[in-house]
């Protein structure tokens, strides 16, 4: 009997903790786990889901004694919630364990934009500085204007880093918070006027879609600088490459994106981006934790106590 099925590709270290603790099946895709007998999807409790493929109510419906999907990252917005609630199916997320690690990713790269640290290593290693090269003067970035689009949990540990970078704090959230005097803005394109760096830490899904529109990256301006480490449906990347191609925009320093990882090829073309490949959360302690709070939630559902991270 299978009561707890984990789907996507986890590490050993994780996929041997569900087995051994959870009895967990794993199987590496949604696909995978439509194609399961009928028997075995009926049995079936709780799912341990990794992934960005979509999770509907379609797929949901295959597995009738399913009570929780408990997802591993803190964006999930790849499960369709709304259709989980409909048929009383928990979800769960692993948020918090992973926010120092996205925060200071996104710090990182502000600084590797503005003080051009790819471009500098790679004058350091060809010989052009021993040949008596001088490698250009670059930007200053403690002490600007810095806008927060998203001022959440992790929102809000960007902010905390870049304060101590003597930087003006801007931020966008669906209310005002409470700050050390920060600045709110009720409109993003408002907050990308103000600002000359904007970091977007916004949760994915529809209500977020593109709302870093063209108009917000014109706003922005030709000496703004775009950091994304929320999600690539966040941005207009179309309206993105535009301006980073042509101009309108000074650089941007991006861990996520529309199409990942088969990103867009005009990326890899420019000079004034910042590439990562989604690692924001990509440590060994980060990661581990993560996947022992996913277990959790899973251990204490099964158990019929609280869930103790549950969105929906």
């Amino acid at each position: 009997m299978t009561e707890v099925l984990a789907i996507g590709s986890f590490s050993d270290v994780d996929a041997a903790a569900l087995r051994d603790d959870l009895g967990a099946r794993i199987v590496d895709s949604l696909d995978s786990a439509a194609a399961l007998h009928e028997e075995t999807r009926a049995t079936v409790r709780a799912i341990a889901f990794k992934g960005h493929a979509t999770f509907d109510g379609a797929l949901m419906d295959l597995f009738p004694a399913l009570g929780l999907i408990a997802n591993y990252g803190v964006g999930y917005d790849a499960i369709k919630v709304a259709d989980a609630q409909t048929r009383s199916v928990a979800v769960t997320n692993t948020p918090d364990v992973l926010n120092d690690d996205v925060a200071d990713l996104a710090v990182g790269m502000l600084i590797a934009q503005c003080r051009r640290m790819v471009q500098g290593d790679d004058h350091a290693r060809s010989g052009a500085w021993a040949d008596g090269q001088e490698f250009p003067l670059n930007r200053k970035m403690s002490g600007g204007r810095v806008g927060i689009l998203g001022l959440g949990r992790i929102g809000r540990e960007i902010a905390d880093r870049l304060a101590a970078f003597k930087m003006e704090l801007h931020y966008w959230s669906r209310g005002e918070k409470q700050t050390p005097g920060w600045t709110y803005h009720d409109d993003p394109v408002a907050l990308a006027n103000a600002v000359d760096y904007l970091v977007v830490a916004l949760v994915g899904g529809p209500e977020t879609e593109g709302m870093v529109s063209a108009e917000v990256l014109d706003a922005l301006g030709e000496n703004g600088v775009l950091v994304n480490i929320s999600r690539g449906s966040t941005v207009d990347e179309v309206a993105l490459i535009d301006r980073l191609e042509d101009g309108r925009l000074a650089g941007a320093a991006l861990d996520v994106f529309r199409s990942e990882p088969g990103i867009d090829p005009r990326f890899a073309a420019l000079d004034n981006v910042v590439l990562q490949p989604h690692q924001g959360s990509g440590t060994h302690v980060t990661r581990a934790a993560m996947g022992q709070l996913q277990r959790d939630n899973i251990a204490v559902f099964m158990a019929g106590r609280p869930l103790l991270t549950q969105v929906a």
